[in-house]
């Protein structure tokens, strides 16, 4: 935009007040530049321009990000989520070698991410908070049973007794298992005469299957790491105490890990009447945080009487709990929340086995974990079904665009498009 040129200014201002719009720094503009203009809304007349430095300075965030468009901006953070995400895998199968207990560990975790949670809900959602009473708190309470504790329990059986790569492997058919638990409740609608319903479907199979892979068909050695690796390992203790579950029951932790995606499916159908009585995500969230606290607490009473397995012995268990409170549960919370209104839910769902890639390097050539061919199989079906679900729910969506009896479901779904707890839900029934 040029001195003297005629703009189409957006309505919703006062006439008569000069208004400024910040510019990014592009390639053919030389400075971050402000526009100064006068009587919108309409078209307007640019009278004036003024550089970042003459208005007081770019800041260094400001500049490096207008070097890099909001698309790409969204594609690193969704790959350092991933990474983080990874991390958050093989750090959790250290913590459980090294000793720390099933119990304490979630407890720790969750209490550092509620701690960094609690300032944000309670300061950016005084406006949309709605009073609390019992039914809320009955609800929240159900839901903490279900997303907190049989999740992350189950989770960390699971790992405990197969391995971080097939731990993530598996996690790639939460979207299917949660759209044949809301097409069960109705809440999901399906639509075999069309071709969006036909992939949902193909792809809860498709997924349904490899779970099965994995849990009743371990098979061969596929890929042994190099000797020269095993040196690397033995000269380690701590990565010694990673790698694959010698000695425990495969099939028992695959189990274990089907529970945990079948409570975090459950969570999301669950959850989603509650939040349209209670908008407010981040308070949502802190109250299911306190009440798995106190639900890993009870559990602790009966299973973890030993005072000594709550006491932090060494630095790479603190490091653990931290990594798993600040990193995965705070961190990533945020990003996926910025990434899901910036780029939407089924975007970020289809980053979702680029963990699982990372994890599988991270676990071979560092840790030395063997691949197996019934596990190989079952993480090709689960991401095959995966993305034919992710395509549907996508065909789904330009179905309701296009059709003229769906203009208020339109809306709907728009509206619904930046939320971080029901992405893979139906969004065109107005009973969720």
């Amino acid at each position: 935009m040029l001195v003297g040129q005629h703009v189409l200014f957006q309505q919703g201002y006062r006439v008569g007040h000069p208004y400024y719009i910040y510019l990014p720094f592009t390639p053919y503009s030389p400075h971050h530049h402000f526009l100064h203009i006068y009587n919108p809304p309409g078209v307007f007349y640019i009278t004036q321009t003024r550089s970042m430095a003459e208005h007081g300075g770019a800041t260094t965030t400001q500049r490096i990000l207008g070097w890099f468009p909001e698309r790409v901006q969204l594609h690193i953070a969704m790959l350092a989520l991933q990474f983080g995400y990874a991390g958050f895998h093989v750090i959790s199968r250290a913590a459980l070698n090294m000793g720390i207990s099933k119990i304490v560990f979630p407890v720790y975790r969750n209490i550092l991410a509620f701690i960094l949670l609690l300032p944000f809900a309670y300061f950016l959602e005084k406006k949309e908070r709605p009073p609390i009473n019992l039914n809320f708190l009955v609800q929240f309470f159900f839901l903490a049973v279900v997303g907190i504790t049989a999740n992350q329990g189950f989770y960390l059986l699971g790992l405990d007794n197969t391995s971080p790569t097939f731990a993530s492997a598996i996690q790639n058919s939460v979207p299917a298992i949660t759209f044949l638990m809301a097409a069960i409740l109705r809440i999901e609608k399906v639509r075999l005469d069309r071709k969006d319903g036909l992939a949902k479907l193909s792809g809860t199979i498709f997924c349904i299957a490899g779970a099965s892979v994995i849990t009743l068909y371990k098979g061969p050695t596929i890929y042994s790491p190099s000797p020269s690796l095993n040196q690397v390992r033995e000269m380690s203790p701590l990565l010694q105490s990673l790698g694959d579950a010698n000695g425990k029951s495969w099939t028992l932790g695959c189990l274990y890990l089907i529970g945990h995606c079948l409570s975090w499916s459950g969570w999301l159908v669950l959850q989603a009447p509650v939040l349209k009585k209670y908008p407010a995500r981040l308070s949502f969230t802190s109250y299911q945080l306190i009440f798995g606290i106190m639900q890993f607490i009870v559990l602790a009473v009966f299973m973890e009487r030993d005072i000594n397995a709550w006491l932090i012995h060494t630095g790479s268990e603190l490091f653990s709990v931290f990594y798993a409170g600040v990193v995965a549960s705070g961190i990533a919370f945020a990003v996926q929340i910025w990434c899901i209104q910036k780029g939407g839910p089924v975007f970020v769902a289809l980053y979702q086995p680029v963990q699982t890639l990372v994890v599988a390097l991270m676990a071979s050539v560092a840790l030395g974990e063997e691949f197996y061919l019934g596990g190989i199989i079952g993480a090709v079906l689960i991401i095959t079904g995966l993305y034919l679900v992710l395509w549907g729910k996508n065909e789904e969506g330009k179905f309701m665009i296009q059709s003229p009896t769906d203009n208020s479901v339109a809306r709907t779904s728009s509206h619904a498009r930046s939320s971080i707890v029901q992405p893979l839900l139906s969004q065109s029934n107005e009973n969720v």
